[in-house]
């Protein structure tokens, strides 16, 4: 599908994910049309194609309002948060998720939306070694313990998709995400997550350089450019009707590795690393296989995870007086 001189309806938009699907979206498509939600925050990416709206996710009268006249959507809202809170208060993701994405999807079949892309989480995988495909989620295996809540509100948050492309002939493809990071991500120390909060560590030239975790704790983690590509290359293609993509980088990086780039890139030689394995940390190792969007898509990332944390830091240090999410 041309997204020239469509309107296309964005939820999570000045969040770190839905701020750069805005971003590609306005660079592949010039004719573009956007309705934004912006959630109670000051947009600030200003282009006259882009109209923001605030909007309660959770109403079903206001999302049927927000998405009247739009041809697509795009669901990048979520409840997110770091490690420390998933640890210690797992519920706060629960039930403001399942709420938000139930409502919205019956919102789009009442107000006869074609298309939608739903950005959803890896988080709902068991616990497996190596890689996973989409196809080896195994509904009979809990998710670990640390996505338990979550886990399972994303794989429930998939039954309802599967359920609303029956009964209404929505196309859905739903997307299951690895860690993504990039500008306008949280560095709040309360609420990020973990490359934002070494990034920040490293910028303010922390000394000894304190680390949460193990250095051999792996994760498959992708620049937000990377992944808004994907989603937009998802919401252009309306030969694929209903289907789920992994999208992460499909490489193993471990903590030490971003400790080290991240180090790098700001310039930072601390007297002493600190690895706490005493702080809140989630599972230790996962990493996606993510040969079916190369071969269906065409979809490859275009940044290593070391070029995204440069690029990362080069953006904090340039906002990080003026940025308080």
């Amino acid at each position: 599908m041309s997204l020239d001189g469509k309107r296309v309806f964005v939820a999570g938009a000045t969040g770190l994910a839905g701020s750069a699907i805005l971003r590609c979206l306005l660079e592949r498509a010039p004719g573009i049309r956007i309705r934004a939600a912006c959630n109670n925050t000051v947009p600030f990416l200003l282009d006259e194609r882009i109209e923001y709206i605030q909007l309660d996710l959770t109403s079903p009268e206001a999302c049927r309002n927000a998405l009247a006249d739009c041809d697509a959507a795009v669901m990048a809202a979520a409840r997110t948060s770091g490690a420390g809170v998933l640890t210690t208060q797992p519920w706060q993701q629960v039930n403001t998720n399942l709420v938000m994405n139930a409502t919205f999807l019956q919102a789009l079949a009442e107000a006869h939306v074609k298309r939608l892309v739903l950005v959803g989480s890896a988080s709902l995988y068991q616990d497996f070694e190596g890689y996973i495909r989409e196809d080896q989620l195994d509904l009979n295996q809990d998710p670990p313990d640390a996505y338990l809540g979550i886990g399972w509100v994303t794989r429930y948050v998939e039954k309802l998709c599967a359920f609303w492309h029956r009964q209404a002939g929505l196309d859905i493809v739903m997307v299951r995400a690895s860690n993504i990071f990039g500008p306008y991500s949280r560095f709040n120390p309360q609420t990020s997550n973990f490359i934002p909060a070494l990034i920040r560590k490293a910028v303010e030239h922390l000394d000894p350089f304190e680390v949460w975790g193990s250095p051999d704790v792996t994760r498959d983690v992708i620049y937000a450019d990377d992944f808004a590509r994907a989603v937009v290359m998802m919401l252009e293609r309306e030969d694929i009707r209903f289907d789920v993509f992994n999208i992460g980088s499909g490489v193993k990086t471990t903590v030490g590795e971003v400790v080290g780039w991240s180090l790098k890139a700001a310039g930072h030689v601390p007297s002493r690393i600190v690895y706490n394995d005493t702080r809140p940390t989630t599972v230790p190792f996962r990493a996606l296989d993510c040969s079916k969007a190369r071969e269906l898509l065409g979809w490859t990332p275009h940044y290593s995870v070391e070029q995204g944390i440069e690029q990362t830091i080069a953006w904090w240090n340039d906002n990080k007086d003026r940025w308080t999410k």
